[in-house]
């Protein structure tokens, strides 16, 4: 058994190391961890010493070129260090485990593809939901006809303080990355954003959190034509979560319905109803498992090593991508197409119109409504 010579990249106080993206190879029998590196040097001195590894820097260049590692782990949750890490770890023939979201723009999105691509290396990014074998058996359920012909897609964000534009960038992505698993990549995009109610303006736009770069809203909502022919719709609106939380995606169809959270091993349920009122018909939602409809679930999110967690599927499959010299199964092509949509909302929004993905401008929309003040 080949062993992966891994190494992490981490920003203590500006992204942190993710969501497990440090801890995650400790779990990973052909890995092996030779190095960190973290700006901040009691954050470096922290991690370092809770993962076992003598090896610091506080330069990730440095790393990058003493260690010579397999495979990065370009943890931070902040989007301003992406590209310039991605690029790096490419530069050195690195494939990458990355932090979602993917990037500030699609002008860097096709840079890091571009550099991927050059150098031959593989990126997978965190989204951990696509990794279920509870998508896997949605996808079984709807090719068996189980809610008749899919017929719309209804995704929503947290809608927590973060509710608006830096939900759609944030959490956004994982429900993005869903739509395109059951109806591929979107065709076209129609958006409104608002603040207070009222459209944004130019006098709404400023810089986002965790380094998200130009941001604006409270509310989104959008609309988007998908490759199957099936309308998807997200909305976000601030300070207007539920407990328990409608952060998900829900599928309708001519039979029935599926509701899915996020996760590992999300919450999904599937109503077998075409009228979609279980109250009026006495049809109920039932449980969706690995295991099929209404079966006890055999997996649990702390199971190890066998694909137990999102973060161990995602590493387990990104090293057998490199084996395999195939795309990892949520690759860098899957993390662009999340966030064309993404920046397909403000498009749109700042034209007034629809508009036709892939887009042409692939800067940050909100920069070019911030210069018509």
């Amino acid at each position: 058994m080949k062993k992966y010579r891994v190494a992490i990249i981490g920003r203590s106080g500006k992204g942190n190391y993710g969501h497990g993206l440090d801890k995650v190879w400790k779990e990973i029998p052909q890995a092996e961890i030779v190095g960190i590196a973290d700006e901040n040097p009691a954050g470096l001195k922290r991690t370092a010493e809770s993962l076992g590894v003598k090896s610091r820097y506080i330069d990730y260049h440095k790393m990058l070129q003493a260690e010579r590692p397999d495979i990065v782990s370009v943890a931070p949750r902040w989007l301003d260090c992406h590209h310039d890490m991605v690029l790096a770890c490419a530069e050195q023939g690195a494939s990458i485990f990355l932090e979602k979201p993917m990037c500030r723009t699609l002008a860097e999105a096709d840079a890091m593809v571009r550099a991927c691509e050059e150098k031959h290396v593989k990126l997978a990014i965190a989204h951990q939901t696509r990794y279920s074998p509870r998508i896997k058996v949605v996808q079984q359920l709807i090719a068996a006809g189980k809610i008749g012909r899919l017929l719309e897609l209804r995704g929503r964000g947290k809608e927590d303080h973060r509710g608006g534009g830096e939900d759609l960038w944030v959490l956004g992505t994982h429900i993005f990355d869903l739509m395109r698993i059951f109806s591929g990549a979107a065709k076209s995009c129609f958006a409104r954003v608002t603040q207070g109610g009222r459209a944004v303006g130019p006098e709404d736009v400023k810089e986002g959190n965790e380094g998200i770069g130009l941001l604006a809203g409270d509310g989104i909502e959008a609309s988007f034509k998908m490759e199957n022919g099936c309308a998807a719709f997200f909305a976000s609106h601030r300070n207007m979560a539920a407990n328990p939380s409608r952060f998900g995606l829900t599928l309708f169809g001519s039979k029935g319905v599926i509701k899915i959270h996020t996760g590992y091993l999300p919450d999904v349920h599937i109503l077998e109803d075409p009228s979609w009122e279980p109250g009026r018909t006495g049809s109920r939602w039932k449980p969706v498992t690995s295991a099929g409809i209404d079966k006890p679930e055999p997996l649990k999110n702390t199971d190890r090593p066998a694909r137990g967690n999102g973060n161990v599927a995602i590493a387990t499959d990104l090293i057998e991508s490199i084996e395999q010299d195939r795309q990892p199964l949520g690759s860098i092509y899957q993390a662009r197409g999340a966030t064309e949509m993404i920046a397909a909302v403000f498009e749109s929004h700042r034209l007034r119109a629809p508009v036709t993905l892939p887009l042409e401008n692939r800067d940050n929309p909100l920069r070019s409504l911030q210069k018509r003040s």
